[in-house]
């Protein structure tokens, strides 16, 4: 018999694991993927600001914990999706960490209703808001 095929939900949070090893910020690979009726809209990973130096080279600018060079996987993703006039209003993202406040609210104002992620990542805000939003959180932990 041949192999078990992996589930839609397993397949596209692979596909956002593939998409982290783009990253350019050494402090975290992070991996997103946009999907619409089983269709891959847009992907994102995090990064430098397009044709700027990456942390992996020049290093880490630093603010309140956070690597301020880099540009979030999910932003990335809406950012590659409005660049190339792709509607993803009505769609879900897998990513391999929950997003940050910034970047929930960012994805809430484009349309994305589900929220996949693998492991959480630090603001506990993000179930608040996406209740109040009417947006669904999906821990996949896989």
């Amino acid at each position: 018999m041949g192999t078990q095929r992996v589930n839609w939900h397993e397949y596209f949070m692979n596909i956002a694991d593939q998409v982290a090893t783009r990253s350019t910020c050494d402090r975290k690979h992070v991996g997103a993927v946009i999907v619409r009726d089983k269709t891959i809209l847009s992907t994102g990973y995090n990064g430098s600001i397009r044709g700027g130096v990456h942390c992996d080279d020049a290093g880490h600018d630093m603010d309140h914990d956070h690597c301020v060079r880099t540009v979030h996987a999910e932003a990335n993703a809406v950012a590659q999706a409005a660049k190339n006039g792709v509607r993803i209003d009505m769609s879900e993202i897998y990513v391999t960490a929950s997003p940050c406040l910034t970047c929930f609210k960012l994805l809430a104002n484009s349309g994305v209703r589900v929220i996949h992620y693998k492991e959480f990542y630090r603001d506990e805000r993000i179930n608040t808001y996406a209740q109040e939003a009417g947006i669904k959180l999906v821990y996949m932990g896989i």
